[in-house]
């Protein structure tokens, strides 16, 4: 997603989302690919809820799984934590890992999602987190632990072990002493 249209332009081309045509939503979603600003994700967003279209979907799916903006983390978020958004929960996290961008502000999010998900999402959401590079506070790491430890008694066999693969993952996260 780049900024190469003006914004009539740019508004002409998301008219395109709203055609009852799936073929000119898909050719507006390539569209996007090219010229998309971070402001269409909640647009966005609302369609891969809305359409039933699996090319649509998998369209949208693949320009979350692509986006380099850090500002469009917020935005994701955001779906992510919204209840109306629950059936593309899994799309949605586990875009987070495949664009590659910052998540660790989000750490609890996704120890959240891994602990009290089923399975699918759970997987996605520890993909993030074993994905992740940036350094996080040790208080916070800690704190991570802890619930992840807690959850142990009561997670099934098949998350137990995304469970105490974190675990043993995120200490090797946290800042460094100098």
């Amino acid at each position: 997603m780049t900024h190469e249209h003006t914004q009539h332009e740019h508004t002409h081309i998301l008219q395109g989302l709203e055609s009852s045509d799936s073929l000119k939503v898909i050719e507006t979603l390539e569209e996007l690919r090219v010229s998309g600003k971070v402001a269409d994700i909640p647009v966005l967003i609302e369609i891969l809820h809305l359409t039933r279209n699996p090319e649509i979907k998998s369209k949208i799916i693949d320009l979350f799984a692509n986006l380099k903006e850090s500002d469009a983390i917020p935005l994701i978020i955001e779906a992510i934590r919204n209840q109306k958004y629950a059936p593309e929960l899994k799309e949605l996290v586990a875009s987070c890992w495949e664009n590659g961008l910052d998540y660790s502000n989000y750490l609890t999010l996704f120890v959240d999602l891994l602990i009290e998900s089923d399975f699918t999402v759970a997987f996605e959401a520890y993909t993030v987190i074993m994905n992740n590079e940036h350094q996080i506070e040790l208080s916070i790491i800690e704190h991570q632990i802890e619930r992840l430890q807690t959850a142990l008694s009561t997670t099934s066999d098949v998350k137990r072990q995304l469970l105490l693969d974190v675990i043993d993952f995120l200490p090797g996260l946290r800042f460094s002493a100098i």
